[in-house]
Formats: C-alpha cells, sequence, structure tokens
C-alpha cells in the first residue's frame, strides 16, 4: 500500500493542511465566521457543545475514510488520512498558539484573507493527491469520474452547510463567511489549474505554411499540423494547432492576422501547460 505514497506529496499535503488550519483558527474562529463542508459541521459542534474541532473532524471523517479507499485507491486513502490527521493537529496547536493579526474588525479583510489561507491551502492538498476528509472527498470523486470543478463542488455543499450555519451566526456574519468561501473556491481552482496555464489556438487557412514560418521565427514556438476535413464542403483541409502563454496570444492573433486576414481562429483556454516551452526548455531540461 505505501509503494506508491511519496515524500514530497505528504510534505506539501502536511503544508497545505498547516496553512488551512491557521486561517481557520486565527479568520474564521477568532472573528465567528463560519466554514462550509465537514469543517462548518465541525464549528457548529464547537458552538453548540464545546467540542473542540481538531477532535471532532477526526470522528467524523472515519466513516469517509471508507468511501475514500472504495472509491479513490489505497494511495489516496492514505493521503486522505495524512490530510485529515493534519488538520487536526493544526487546529490543536492554533488553537492554543494563536497569532494575533489586528484587522480593525474589519470583516472583509478578515473574509479575504479566510478565503485566500483556506484556497491555498487546500490547493496543495488538492494538487499532491490529498484530501482534508469531509466534502473534499466528494469533490475529488466528482472530479475524478465526472471532471466536475473541485472548486464548484466545494462551494455547493459549503452553501448547504453555512444555511444551517444561521442557526448560530447572524446573516451578516454568514454572508462574510459566504465571500471566504467563495474566494477560496476560486483560488482552489485557480491552483489546481496549475502554474503554466496558456491558450490554444486552432486556426484553419489557406496560408498554413506561411503561419506556420512566421509563427516559429517571430514567436519560437511549435506548431502542430492536424488533418482535417470539411463537414459541409468535405474538403480535406490542414489545421494548425499552436500554445501559447496568455501574454502571447495578442501577438500570435496579429501574426494570423498580417499573413491572412480570412483565417479562422478559434482560441480556449488550456489550464496546464507541461513540455518544451513551458517546463521544459530546449534541452529538456525543467525550467526553474
Amino acid at each position: 500500500m505505501w509503494q506508491d505514497v511519496r515524500v514530497k506529496n505528504i510534505v506539501f499535503i502536511l503544508l497545505g493542511t498547516t496553512i488551512y488550519g491557521f486561517g481557520l483558527v486565527n479568520f474564521n474562529i477568532a472573528n465567528n465566521l463560519g466554514e462550509g463542508g465537514l469543517t462548518g459541521i465541525t464549528l457548529l459542534l464547537l458552538h453548540f457543545t464545546g467540542i473542540d474541532p481538531a477532535y471532532s473532524n477526526l470522528i467524523l471523517n472515519i466513516p469517509l475514510f471508507f468511501i475514500g479507499w472504495r472509491i479513490l485507491g489505497n494511495r489516496a486513502l492514505i493521503y486522505t488520512i495524512i490530510g485529515t490527521i493534519g488538520l487536526s493537529l493544526s487546529l490543536w496547536i492554533f488553537q492554543r498558539v494563536p497569532y494575533q493579526l489586528d484587522l480593525h474588525e474589519d470583516l472583509l479583510l478578515v473574509a479575504l484573507f479566510a478565503g485566500g489561507f483556506t484556497g491555498i491551502g487546500l490547493g496543495f492538498v488538492f494538487r499532491y493527491g490529498g484530501t482534508t476528509g469531509g466534502s473534499d472527498i466528494i469533490a475529488q470523486v466528482l472530479h475524478r469520474k465526472k471532471g466536475v470543478s473541485m472548486g464548484r463542488t466545494l462551494f455547493a455543499v459549503d452553501a448547504i452547510v453555512l444555511t444551517l450555519s444561521l442557526s448560530y451566526l447572524d446573516v451578516r456574519q454568514v454572508m462574510y463567511t459566504l465571500v471566504a468561501v467563495f474566494i477560496g473556491a476560486r483560488v482552489v481552482d485557480f491552483m489546481q489549474e496549475g502554474a503554466y496555464a496558456a491558450r490554444g489556438a486552432l486556426i484553419i487557412s489557406a496560408h498554413n505554411d506561411k503561419i506556420t514560418e512566421n509563427v516559429m521565427l517571430a514567436m519560437n514556438r511549435g506548431v502542430t499540423i492536424l488533418e482535417g476535413r470539411g463537414g459541409f464542403s468535405k474538403k480535406e483541409q490542414d489545421v494548425l494547432y499552436i500554445v501559447v502563454a496568455k501574454n502571447e496570444i495578442v501577438q500570435l492573433k496579429n501574426i494570423v492576422n498580417a499573413t491572412d486576414p480570412h483565417a479562422f481562429v478559434s482560441v480556449s483556454v488550456v489550464h496546464d501547460v507541461m513540455g518544451e516551452g513551458f517546463t521544459l526548455d530546449e534541452n529538456k531540461n525543467p525550467l526553474v
């Protein structure tokens, strides 16, 4: 079971749970904001029963470990257990070693910080194959099985839990919590998309050779030629596929327009890119 587990993944999962736990204690709990998912339920239990979230987080996650094992496999189960224990440990430590950050009782700033710490923390956990249990497992399952964005799933589950939080929070606190949850979900998606998000362009032109030459000379980017056929005309037509950095898409459009003003260009978002020109140099060495 342990043969596929990587130390690097464990380190970043624990780093993520530490960031997440710090934010929960010093922004959410310290300023009477709620949270979504299973963590929000632990905050409900803290308010009504006084049970430390560090303990309730572990107890509530035990049955979910079996779901994680049945659906995600042994390695994911190990990472989930590590993430859950890491979060509980972080909550336990930071509640006993609090950090005072004076935000002048500005709940908007509190919500921004809370969402940022949540998103960055969970982003590390998810990116390295782990979860912190609870709704994170649901998000992982839907992402793997259905391709649903993790941030979107978390936001939906969080909205339900936040509705329940109205039992002990006023509307103002819940709305600021919702701001924090929304920001956290967007940051999670950003970290899941990767540091090398780019743009992909499909180009159909009568001057493919010239466009290919100009792109490679002016931008030093590779061009892939795909074989295509018109659905209506049934005519064979090569299609160019080019991946460029986000800040290069305007230059690419200018090159295409200058070469063939009648070219058809379709641009899409490429969430993650690996390979030469993005994560590797021309000698196939990793870019620092």
